[in-house]
């Protein structure tokens, strides 16, 4: 899978990425979000490298991180290790990941769970099967931040300059090649993402089975309770089971 072989390098990067820079304000962002007591159990479905699984944990929550990537994963256990923490890291796939409904919050953030589509995957069917599974491992009434990617961003810049061809207006997803350096060579990876317009996430989200309370403004580091610039390049949905 292109997504696996994407992270296979990505992972000795991912953490020197300008978009993971500010990972305390982003944990203390999600418990004042979400009101959690002391112990309560968070579902981290796309949960890369564990910034987010092992910080939440240090907060005294028990965390289980799901990653498609097991060299993502060897990151997240080895940040885990180097603080003493425990987090219950699982190598699993979100369109088949399977769990009774014990989660009392889920979080799928920076596009770790939304939009990462295989080249015969539908545009549709693959994030609504994701958040489904996601729904079935809650608690009734569980609470989930989720982000997506903005497509109104894409759509804006898609006439005016040479990344336009990369972008399919009718499936709203992007198809672009993706090139690492290795001791052996350049490795092009074609990577392709869907992304989304609030309402059409909203939508989603409730065929999921959830209730939406907020859609907000979501890029990584800038994460705040107002609405989405155009410009930007994530939003950020808050749901609960119903």
């Amino acid at each position: 899978m292109q997504w696996q072989e994407f992270f296979k390098y990505e992972a000795d990067q991912y953490d020197n990425e300008p978009f993971t820079q500010a990972t305390k304000e982003e944990v203390e962002f999600l418990i004042d979000q979400f009101q959690l007591p002391h112990g309560a159990s968070i579902l981290d479905m796309g949960c890369g490298t564990g910034r987010h699984s092992v910080a939440l944990a240090q907060h005294g929550f028990t965390v289980t991180g799901v990653d498609l990537s097991e060299h993502m994963l060897e990151k997240a256990r080895s940040r885990a290790a180097a603080v003493n923490t425990h987090v219950a890291f699982i190598q699993g796939d979100a369109t088949t990941f399977r769990s009774e409904p014990v989660f009392d919050a889920a979080i799928g953030l920076c596009e770790g769970a939304m939009g990462l589509l295989g080249q015969g995957d539908d545009p549709i069917e693959r994030d609504l099967t994701v958040l489904r599974n996601i729904h079935a491992a809650l608690k009734p009434n569980g609470q989930l931040i989720v982000n997506a990617l903005n497509v109104f961003r894409v759509a804006r810049k898609a006439g005016h300059d040479e990344e336009a061809d990369t972008f399919d207006v009718m499936s709203q997803t992007t198809l672009n090649t993706i090139v690492f350096e290795t001791l052996k060579g350049l490795v092009e990876i074609p990577c392709r993402e869907r992304m989304y317009t609030p309402t059409e996430f909203t939508l989603m989200l409730r065929v999921a089975g959830f209730a939406v309370k907020h859609v907000w403004g979501g890029t990584a580091g800038n994460w705040r309770r107002g609405p989405m610039d155009l410009d930007e390049y994530e939003l950020m949905a808050i749901a609960r089971k119903k």
